[in-house]
């Protein structure tokens, strides 16, 4: 996908996020999921494989489960650098994790992975 797609589709997804989850707050206006977004995107980039990396023996002995717990730590991270963004707790922040994945799965199945 293209960096454009990528943005919108992330900004979407916290859209969806905090417009189901009530412990998800994002101030009002398109701008700030679309800052959001990119902070999420910088937090995946540099900070995620550090992360995966770290927390590889923990992901190989869950069977792949505690990257759940990784992807939350990145929304948290996320959350934690900008005051657009208001995640209240560590179960808030799995589902969080879970729907932003979900989405950006499918808009890659449907769009079509870059390599």
């Amino acid at each position: 996908m293209s960096l454009l797609i990528k943005l919108l589709v992330s900004a979407g997804a916290f859209w969806l996020v905090a417009y189901l989850l009530p412990g998800v707050d994002v101030r009002d206006g398109v701008v700030n999921y679309l800052v959001i977004a990119v902070i999420f995107g910088l937090v995946n980039a540099f900070i995620g494989p550090v992360l995966r990396v770290l927390s590889f023996p923990l992901t190989l002995a869950t069977l792949g489960l505690f990257r759940i717990i990784v992807n939350a730590a990145l929304v948290g991270i996320t959350a934690a650098l900008t005051s657009r963004l208001e995640i209240d707790g560590f179960v808030t922040a799995v589902l969080a994790a879970l729907i932003i994945s979900a989405i950006t799965w499918v808009a890659d199945q449907v769009v079509g992975k870059d390599d």
